[in-house]
């Protein structure tokens, strides 16, 4: 293909003009499948011919390529053959892609590298072996730009098997003997040379070091000595200074140098290795043997290296935050360990004191950012991802960890603390490091008598009068020690008081947004774990809107959760508010999602629970939900008609919340968008839609029934589901809204069992990997025969054979032969009632099907009544748990000598191993990884809880209006004893005695149960209540007499 014209049609993509623009757009989509388009887009990629715009145009047009069609597709039965690269292409791709990367600006190179990445997934080693021997002619080039670009390659192959199992790495470790030997010595050759383009080098091949090990350390690959080998040469880096030249870099920018990436990558592998293998008793099994050798040949080394680091920010010399965070890091995983400890233990305080405290103190920085721009600090402090990188957060964690796993260490903090809080020499900044830490060991000071005592003490002197304070982070400061302390009950009422009219002064009228909010939250707390309601009673309307006013200036997710406490602890006050909280929640979440800022969406998605809590708490209250729902509806609307895909589970929950009592007519128009939505583009979201179309069926059946369109829609749903790829969890689900809507309108809609019957059998006779599907889409088939047994029994008569047998042969012997696989209340009732609607069909009439499986009718109802009775069981216990609350006890520290051990998860990790190897029939192989766990994907039955899907009830689950299972089996039994004693005869014969006895019970529980709901009702009417019966049988099975 001709490059010039491709190249052209690259330029006009980035063409001001809409039209000439979305012109070669079009004329790209009709040509991009021709054979040859692909490696010629790389080819105009790689030219020296074109200019920028167009190769970055052509790269990113590339990657997409790759991404969306580079493997070969499976082809559906009636649909069109999916586009796939043709593998001519895929070759010359594969062929020139390297050359490409090694070559390429950084801007090319970086967009090549993700497609490469993909591309390895699909065929390496299979069909693409070359690229080792590619990467490793690279590697031996003397020119530091194309070694640069090969360690980028190198970086995509051991990426890809970064977090694979051990087994599965076979393939890269093949590679990595070929190359991470040339690797070494290249690390080994530039360690010396802190020039910038080395520094770059360097930085690359710690980075795919720390990629290759931080999740499975390949012991084969990396012998003891050659570990030791890679560790030298990671410490000398990380123990290495850095230029001068660095110095002139303005400080924000300075960690993105080259020269801090170095000691970054080498401090994270320092501590990753030392977290993951080096800690004896923390370990896997397999690496046992290794973290005894780790620690005893690299901790010390490692530690003195990062004590050197720390000192030196000490010594105000400046240090990376990321460095200084993977340091902390570092010293935290030491402080563990006995032989590290001793080492540590002489300067610790000195640490506490003149490393932790000033790193805990407000800075100069943390002051200009409160001033110039309240709303950045206010997102930074709350940034959970920030605490993964941040020195502040590595700092606290540190202290906390030092206080609490060793002896002797609290008290003289706490001591040094106080007098930091009495001094009259120390500064604001100096008093708010002091609180920071105070507030940051309260989970181990609570958990002290000593100290847990003098809580009421600490609280009154040294954080109330904070409050006052002129400096507002002081003021923040103080409201954070309290939310922190919450947990202890105070011991003097008028102490509370004090403190819930200083939060709730400090939330109304302070004048700085990051006090309100830590004001806010300080509440929340106190009202969590004080006695003190009615305290704040008779502010809460104030405080609710100066909450919801808060909310809309900062838009933090903690405000949510605060003002969801208020309305659910304050229910009667938030009445009158209800709507207007509701107004202000939804007129956030639009301004929130017409922002588009990324780090607001878990906001606005707690805005929509906040929403959805207001709704439930409300739902029984007509005269509150008849103004909430439109306004809850504006924000449904926004998210469906706008297909706003990100917050589609949480809009289908407050449909589910406002349809769950009753059903308005604008609710039905919102059933409308639902379906619409549905068809263009939330297929995916079927099982989040399942609870609200339950509730359109089951709340509102007349008004569900009163427009056919409506079946329609609930129709149309379920058979997109069941006819497609959808996977098996969507098809459980769909299943089961065919089964509520036959059970919950039985005698309304005999059109439709027919093709609802169909569908679930079509879907039957196809591939079924689970149970749970099998049997959602047998209950489907049941509910109808409970419909009309012999309309069911028409419509699989008429369909035609599969394999030379009926479809209703077939259907019953596989329901019959499944019924262990009936799980939870609902699913075992409706099997029972089931069985019992087959026993009742007239012998004129009964299918030969049923004579044939006669024998093991009663076993099957046997198994599935005493899946019901604890079933039962477990419902009754569950209706009357209990929660109970223990206090926690005093935990005793570390003396010097000991390490910390994790014990208990160790001893589950190896018996866990054990039990897999002592049973080599196991349905899983596992390996005794903690990460093991997050990789299991499997489509074992125990995938889904017993009676999942019990939570949508039909109206013959009603305890009063329901059909009683246990009722119904004795009079079928009754009746074909008295009326049919041949076919009663063929049911019984085989039963073995104990088979016999439980039968005899089963009827014996029938009367109790009946005699029991015959209590309720005279108990409601307020007649008398019985106590438990003992009802004699009324006749015996196979002459076992009880």
């Amino acid at each position: 293909m001709d490059t010039r014209k491709i190249a052209d049609l690259l330029r006009g993509t980035v063409n001001p003009n809409h039209i000439e623009r979305q012109q070669a757009e079009e004329q790209l989509a009709q040509i991009h499948k021709i054979i040859g388009f692909a490696p010629t887009l790389l080819q105009v990629i790689m030219s020296q011919e074109f200019d920028m715009p167009v190769k970055q145009s052509g790269v990113v047009y590339l990657k997409n390529m790759v991404n969306g069609s580079w493997e070969d597709k499976e082809t559906e039965t009636g649909k069109p053959i999916p586009f796939s690269i043709h593998e001519q292409d895929r070759a010359m791709i594969r062929d020139a892609i390297i050359d490409a990367i090694v070559h390429s600006p950084e801007l090319i190179r970086n967009v090549l590298a993700v497609i490469l990445n993909h591309i390895i997934k699909n065929d390496f080693p299979g069909r693409w072996t070359g690229i080792v021997d590619k990467i490793n002619v690279f590697l031996q080039s003397s020119d530091p730009q194309i070694i640069s670009g090969a360690l980028l390659c190198f970086h995509s192959l051991v990426k890809v098997y970064e977090y694979k199992k051990d087994k599965e790495r076979a393939p890269l470790l093949e590679a990595l003997n070929l190359l991470l030997p040339q690797v070494y010595g290249l690390l080994i050759n530039l360690s010396a040379d802190t020039s910038d383009m080395s520094l770059v080098v360097q930085k690359q091949i710690l980075k795919t070091f720390y990629t290759l090990v931080q999740h499975s350390l390949p012991m084969q690959l990396l012998t003891k000595e050659k570990f030791t080998d890679w560790m030298g040469v990671v410490r000398n880096i990380a123990d290495r200074g850095v230029p001068e030249s660095t110095l002139a870099i303005d400080e924000e920018e300075r960690p993105e140098c080259a020269a801090w990436k170095c000691r970054k990558w080498a401090l994270h592998i320092l501590t990753r290795t030392f977290e993951r293998y080096g800690s004896p008793g923390s370990v896997t099994q397999e690496y046992d043997e290794f973290a005894g050798f780790y620690l005893n040949t690299f901790a010390i080394g490692f530690l003195e290296v990062v004590v050197r680091i720390l000192d030196a920010s000490r010594q105000k010399v400046y240090v990376s935050p990321r460095v200084l965070q993977l340091s902390l890091t570092y010293v935290g995983q030491s402080i563990k360990h006995a032989v590290c400890w001793k080492l540590l233990k002489p300067h610790i305080q000195m640490v506490i004191q003149n490393i932790l405290f000033p790193l805990l103190c407000f800075t100069r920085q943390d002051a200009e950012l409160w001033e110039s721009d309240p709303h950045e600090y206010v997102r930074v402090k709350f940034d959970i991802f920030e605490d993964f990188v941040s020195p502040v957060t590595a700092a606290r964690e540190l202290l906390i960890s030092i206080c609490k796993t060793r002896k002797d260490q609290l008290q003289p903090t706490m001591a040094f603390l106080v007098q930091v809080l009495t001094s009259k020499e120390a500064d604001a900044s100096q008093k708010d490091g002091a609180l920071h830490m105070v507030g940051a060991l309260s989970e181990v000071l609570v958990k002290k008598k000593l100290y847990r005592s003098q809580m009421d003490s600490l609280l009154a002197q040294y954080v109330l009068p904070e409050y006052q304070s002129p400096h507002g982070h002081l003021r923040a400061r103080a409201c954070w020690v309290m939310h922190h302390f919450c947990e202890v009950k105070f011991k003097d009422p008028e102490l509370l008081k004090q403190a819930v009219q200083a939060t709730v002064h400090t939330l109304l009228f302070d004048r700085d947004l990051p006090v309100k909010i830590e004001a806010s939250i300080a509440l929340q707390a106190l009202i969590g774990s004080q006695d003190c309601n009615e305290l704040i009673r008779p502010k809460i309307g104030e405080i609710t809107l100066q909450l919801l006013e808060v909310l809309r200036e900062s838009e933090n997710d903690d405000m949510t959760n605060v003002i969801q406490r208020i309305i659910l602890e304050f229910q009667e006050e938030v009445a009158p508010l209800a709507v207007q909280i509701c107004q202000h929640l939804v007129e956030t979440f639009g301004r929130l999602v017409s922002s588009e800022e990324e780090d607001k969406a878990l906001t606005a998605m707690s805005l929509l629970n906040s929403i959805g809590t207001l709704v439930s708490l409300f739902e029984d209250e007509a005269n509150i939900i008849d103004k909430l729902e439109p306004v809850a509806l504006q924000v449904i609307g926004l998210i469906l008609m706008e297909a706003k895909l990100e917050f589609y589970e949480e809009a289908l929950s407050l449909v589910e919340d406002l349809t769950s009592s009753r059903i308005s007519e604008n609710m039905w128009k919102a059933y409308e968008l639902i379906y619409q939505t549905f068809q263009r583009d939330a297929f995916d979201y079927f099982n989040e839609m399942m609870p609200a179309l339950h509730n359109y069926v089951t709340v509102d059946t007349d008004g569900f029934l009163s427009n056919s369109a409506r079946v329609l829609a609930a129709f149309e749903m379920a058979k997109a589901v069941l006819s497609n790829d959808s996977g098996e969890d969507p098809e459980c689900h769909a299943a089961k809204l065919l089964e509520v809507i036959i059970l919950q309108c039985r005698g309304r809609i005999d059109a439709c069992i027919p093709p609802f019957v169909e569908l679930a059998v079509s879907r039957l006779f196809r591939e079924v990997k689970t149970s749970e599907l099998r049997t959602m889409l047998l209950q489907v088939v049941i509910a109808a025969l409970y419909y009309n047994p012999q309309m069911l029994l028409n419509t699989l008569e008429a369909l035609p054979q599969v394999g030379g047998t009926s479809v209703l042969t077939q259907f019953i012997k596989q329901w019959i032969q499944d019924t262990d696989c009936f799980l939870g209340l609902h699913d075992r009732k409706l099997c029972v009632i089931g069985i019992c609607k087959l026993l009742e069909i007239p012998a004129s009439h009964r299918p030969q099907a049923v004579e044939e499986v006669a024998g093991v009718l009663l076993p099957s109802c046997i198994l599935l009544f005493n899946g019901l009775k604890r079933a039962y069981e477990i419902k009754a216990a569950e209706d009357n748990e209990e929660e109970e609350k223990t206090d926690s006890e005093d935990e005793e520290g570390l003396s010097s000598d000991e390490d910390e051990i994790d014990d208990e998860g160790q001893d589950y990790l190896e018996e866990l191993e054990r039990k897999v190897k002592n049973n080599p029939d196991a349905p899983f192989k596992i390996g005794t990884k903690i990460e093991d766990v997050l990789d299991i994907d499997s489509d074992d039955d125990s995938d889904l809880d017993e009676g999942a899907f019990d939570i949508y009830a039909t109206i013959i689950d009603d305890e009063e209006k329901g059909v009683d299972e246990y009722s119904y089996f004795k009079e079928v039994m009754m009746h074909l004893q008295s009326s049919e004693p041949r076919f009663y005869s063929l049911l019984t014969a085989h039963l073995k005695p104990e088979q016999q006895k439980e039968l005899n019970d089963i009827v014996t529980l029938a009367d109790q149960r009946r005699a029991a709901r015959e209590s309720k009702k005279l108990e409601k009417q307020g007649g008398y209540q019985f106590g438990q019966q003992t009802v004699p049988t009324a006749f015996n099975f196979g002459g076992f007499s009880s």
